[in-house]
């Protein structure tokens, strides 16, 4: 049905690029993507009317400035700012939510051109396929460190034994149908892990592999800490099994404490009780410091709650540049 479509109206594309901070990179984004966009207009393959889309995620630098400077002599470049930093999962969501109103087809990638933007051609033709989602994966982690590699796959370990479906190696780094965001969109959650969440819209999917670059300028805005709390929203957004885990330590030092007990008074009745200081403060610590990782890991669950029964507003939109486009 879509090759119908196809042949009597191009289908435009917006390419959604979330940034902060990215004054240094910016240019090089725009010039490669310009030349992608251009290509494929050429091509017949979208409409003439494609764009990409800057989402500023409340940046400190220029990069506004440079987005809209370059909207203005670049018709192919667009943007929206927000009105203070809400997050790169935000960033994602916000400018789908703009795009969707005017695309067919949207594909998101991060502003740092690490991941190949000559897989946007593949790309689109699988959507012409008739292929509502598409994913941008890693053919090989080598330009990672070696702990960043290790932890990447024992994450994606963890979260298939927990029963999320994710795909291994894969980042932000996406094409998505009209309908498929417009799915992903009825989703209104506010911890927001988008790498799960896209899975579970369902409709066709493939995969497109690329080899992943290093980062063409500035620096990563996701240091150790802050790939930390993503892994952690990742699992308590989609899994209650580390509460049922609790549930079943606890009742494991319930067993072990009554073994316990009733060891303690059998040695007393036989006479044989001696002062026990280091295994009695081994064992405080010991109950002490799972007690605080429980409560800290159910704490976590109920922050989440808080979160959502607010409902306050994901993002708040400043200005938008794009939509003045059409």
């Amino acid at each position: 049905m879509k090759g119908i479509v196809f042949m009597g109206k191009k289908e435009l594309l917006t390419i959604v690029v979330p940034c902060y901070n990215e004054e240094e990179v910016l240019p090089e984004t725009v010039k490669e993507l310009s030349q992608i966009i251009t290509k494929l207009i050429n091509d017949n393959q979208i409409d003439f009317q494609s764009k990409m889309l800057f989402v500023d995620d409340g940046s400190k630098d220029k990069t506004w400035n440079l987005i809209q400077h370059y909207s203005k002599d670049n018709k192919l470049v667009a943007g929206i700012k927000f009105s203070r930093n809400y997050g790169h999962q935000n960033a994602l969501l916000a400018g789908m939510t703009t795009a969707v109103q005017h695309s067919d087809m949207i594909i998101t990638i991060d502003a740092d051109l690490q991941d190949d933007v000559n897989a946007i051609y593949e790309m689109v033709s699988k959507y012409h396929e008739g292929i509502d989602v598409v994913y941008g994966v890693r053919n090989s982690r080598e330009t990672d460190t070696a702990f960043k590699r290790q932890t990447a796959l024992a994450f994606y370990g963890l979260m298939s034994k927990l029963g999320v479906d994710m795909v291994p190696n894969s980042v932000d780094y996406r094409l998505m149908s009209k309908r498929a965001v417009e799915s992903l969109l009825s989703f209104k959650e506010r911890n927001l892990f988008l790498r799960g969440m896209v899975p579970l819209v369902g409709y066709p999917s493939v995969k497109v592999y690329y080899a992943r670059k290093e980062r063409f300028a500035g620096e990563s805005k996701y240091p150790l800490k802050k790939m930390i709390k993503f892994a952690l929203d990742g699992i308590t957004s989609f899994s209650t099994v580390p509460i049922k885990l609790i549930t079943n330590l606890g009742l494991l030092i319930v067993f072990v404490g009554i073994c316990l007990f009733i060891y303690a008074i059998i040695r007393k009745v036989e006479g044989q009780v001696e002062a026990g200081w280091t295994s009695l403060m081994a064992s405080m610590w010991l109950i002490g410091g799972i007690q605080l990782v429980c409560l800290s890991v159910i704490g976590e669950y109920i922050g989440k709650i808080f979160t959502e029964v607010k409902q306050r507003p994901r993002f708040t939109i400043e200005e938008d540049i794009y939509s003045d486009k059409f």
